[in-house]
């Protein structure tokens, strides 16, 4: 049995330390968002952010985690599909069959939220998850859009808007 902050819940997960964060955020806290893609790190569709950094979960144990570390998933990112990264997939029409997007969206959100303003060359760094269908395109272009977005957004109270 573990505890985890998962979305800003504390979530008990009845699992084995050596069960990877991906199916204990499927089978045991029913978020199904985060997708199984290769099992072994390289593809992408089961990224998650871990304490800000964005992680493949497919990899990670439930054993490595502490009840400290803050998990978010796609469905934590917004309730209702509204953070602007989101909100440009939808705009820009970037999924096809859509199985790796929760992932792709989740390393975009974490490439901005570190660089608000990527160069096309940033996009393409950071951006290592894959997608079949070849929407790499569609993918820089949305990430664009949501920077452009974002930085149109007033600060937050309290916090300086970044340059």
């Amino acid at each position: 049995m573990a505890k985890l902050n998962i979305n800003g819940k504390t979530v008990d997960i009845a699992a084995s330390a050596e069960t990877p964060l991906l199916w204990a955020l499927r089978e045991q806290a029913g978020l199904t968002g985060t997708k199984y893609g290769c099992g072994i790190a390289q593809c992408g569709a089961c990224s998650v952010h871990i304490n800000g950094e964005v992680q493949r979960s497919c990899s990670i144990t439930v054993g490595a985690l502490k009840a400290t570390d803050k998990i978010v998933t796609i469905e934590g990112l917004s309730a209702d599909g509204s953070h602007p990264v989101q909100k440009a997939w939808a705009a820009l029409d970037v999924p096809q069959c859509g199985y790796c997007q929760s992932g792709q969206i989740m390393a975009a959100t974490a490439l901005l939220a570190k660089n608000p303003k990527p160069t096309d060359a940033d996009i393409d760094q950071a951006m290592t998850n894959i997608c079949r269908c070849g929407t790499y395109s569609r993918i820089r272009a949305a990430i664009g859009k949501a920077a452009a977005d974002m930085a149109s957004l007033p600060a937050a109270p309290g916090k300086a808007k970044k340059a």
